[in-house]
């Protein structure tokens, strides 16, 4: 399904990097995972994007950190059927 390319940082025992993995799987997106708990080199490629932390999701060089599904999904192009996307049928009494 996805065109982008999209690169995850990730390291042992974080929850917020299962999170985005999780998501990018069920969004039907391919990525590929780096994980610098068992590559240290795969965390000096994230310290040169002056990056220190994961998870960090790297969309097509566009950069999300943390696990932020609406930066995710803005990203990748999801529509996301937010509060307010409809405003026309937002009533208020």
């Amino acid at each position: 399904m996805s065109q982008q390319r999209v690169i995850v940082y990730t390291s042992d025992h974080c929850t917020h990097c299962k999170k985005v993995l999780s998501k990018l799987t069920e969004w039907e997106i391919d990525y590929k995972e780096k994980n610098i708990t068992q590559d240290k080199s795969y965390f000096k490629e994230l310290q040169k994007q002056k990056v220190y932390g994961t998870p960090a999701t790297f969309i097509n060089d566009e950069k999300v950190l943390g696990y932020q599904e609406r930066s995710l999904k803005r990203a990748l192009g999801i529509q996301d059927a937010g509060r307010f996307q409809n405003a026309d049928t937002i009533h208020f009494s």
